[in-house]
């Protein structure tokens, strides 16, 4: 339930159009669904304006399907992030054209009915090899409302190629920054624009970069005071602030 819902429910029974047994039969689910395996969050985008995002990764197939049925009637875009190939065909038996697999992201996302809108996210990746963590960003951001334009290949290493593009990041309300080896675009990139930037480092690189550790470290000594920094190979989290941000800057 969001608020847009409940204020809809309180109405109704204002109104005498909603007794108050089937007000109280919606809201028996508040502030959480008990599943025996699982405790679902079903507040929580009565306060964020967004719904519990479910981690596929460690979970099973059904585990993911039984929670993303659960939530799915908010009316909200629901999302199963970090899922193994294997597991997408139960949750797209589950849920039909409702659903889309999003393959190098590795999210499943099951499409709301209610629209939902934030402002200009920029998603920018160092190399190729870090589009997996950016889609992540990219998919997380485009479910929670933000328009996204997603900027590929542009690292340090030809600096120029991100030179060009200055207009394009000056345009977002947020930017999220993804690289790995020595993780310097996000610096780069917060000494060009006045817009917050959202560095995540990935685990792309060589034997001394350890697994993105070299980039994080990099990142949070970073000499550009408007870089913030997540956790390593963390698109989701990068994407879903970045909305956060963009829905507070966006025009009304």
């Amino acid at each position: 339930m969001d608020e847009a819902s409940l204020r809809a429910l309180l109405k109704g029974v204002s109104s005498r159009r909603t007794s108050i047994s089937a007000a109280v039969a919606k809201l028996k689910d508040l502030p959480f669904a008990e599943l025996g395996f699982a405790t679902v969050d079903t507040h929580r985008a009565l306060r964020l304006g967004f719904p519990e995002v479910v981690l596929g990764q460690w979970k099973t197939a059904e585990h993911c399907v039984a929670i993303a049925q659960k939530l799915a009637p908010t009316g909200l875009p629901v999302l199963v992030t970090r899922l193994q190939a294997e597991k997408v065909g139960p949750l797209a038996d589950a849920f039909g054209k409702q659903g889309t697999w999003h393959q190098v992201a590795r999210i499943f996302e099951v499409r709301g009915k209610k629209k939902l809108k934030a402002g200009r996210v920029a998603v920018v990746c160092a190399g190729t090899s870090d589009l997996p963590v950016a889609e992540e960003a990219v998919v997380t951001a485009r479910a929670m409302g933000a328009e996204v334009q997603l900027i590929t290949d542009v690292g340090v290493a030809g600096i120029h190629r991100l030179l060009k593009r200055r207009a394009e990041l000056n345009r977002a309300h947020a930017i999220v920054a993804v690289a790995g080896m020595e993780g310097a675009l996000p610096t780069a990139i917060g000494g060009l624009v006045g817009v917050p930037v959202i560095a995540v480092p990935t685990s792309v690189g060589y034997g001394a970069s350890f697994g993105g550790l070299s980039a994080l470290l990099g990142m949070l000594n970073s000499c550009a005071a408007g870089v913030a920094v997540v956790n390593i190979d963390n698109g989701f989290g990068a994407g879903f602030q970045s909305a956060l941000i963009s829905r507070r800057k966006r025009s009304p």
